[in-house]
């Protein structure tokens, strides 16, 4: 891959653009208990948070499931989804380290595993999304990363070549999932880091 031949920039959202921390979500909607980690991957790694994220089930349906699976209140499944929102505070840079990749001519997208309640909370909360020039998300499409299937959504959604595409995650499986395919990764930790490496491979913004 020549370096100058990137054109378009992916952009996970959660620990890249928002902020994502389940543990925390756990402590503030059960406070402080001794299995919160393990409640943590009760919720986020179940059978029901994945079918969220992939479209298959409403945020209501996984209240439902919750309830009668983790025998949680109407209170405790109200907050839990409320802190779900409420935690995913803006990363320190991130949105302007967007405007400028997309300032300099380079193409901007989203590809998110990621709830249809959560990205209209994202949507409504924060003025990055119209940013992107497209976004690819999970819920959408019944995919999840690192798929092989949900990279080629987003190449041929929006008509972009692999091998002038750099996607950037926080987690190493997904970047390693976009390679798979041809697309260059970056694995996301902060955005110094990112403009790095982002640089590294060619690109001047």
């Amino acid at each position: 891959m020549s370096s100058e031949s990137i054109k378009n920039v992916v952009f996970d959202i959660g620990n890249v653009m928002v902020r994502w921390a389940p543990l925390e979500i756990v402590k503030l909607t059960f406070g402080e208990i001794k299995a919160s980690e393990e409640l943590a991957k009760r919720i986020f790694q179940s059978e029901t948070w994945l079918d969220l994220n992939k479209g298959f089930i409403s945020e209501d349906d996984a209240k439902v499931q919750y309830k009668r699976l983790l025998d949680l209140s109407d209170l405790e499944c109200e907050r839990l989804f409320y802190y779900v929102k409420r935690t995913q505070i803006l990363i320190y840079g991130s949105i302007d380290l967007l405007k400028r990749v997309k300032s300099s001519g380079y193409n901007v997208y989203a590809l998110t595993d990621n709830v249809h309640e959560i990205v209209a909370y994202l949507k409504s909360e924060y003025s990055f999304w119209p940013l992107f020039d497209g976004a690819t998300v999970s819920a959408e499409l019944g995919l999840l990363k690192p798929q092989a299937e949900i990279y080629q959504s987003l190449l041929n959604q929006h008509k972009l070549t692999a091998s002038e595409t750099v996607f950037i995650d926080d987690m190493p499986h997904n970047v390693d999932g976009a390679r798979a395919v041809g697309i260059a990764g970056i694995q996301f930790e902060n955005v110094d880091q990112c403009e790095e490496e982002l640089k590294a491979l060619g690109l001047s913004f």
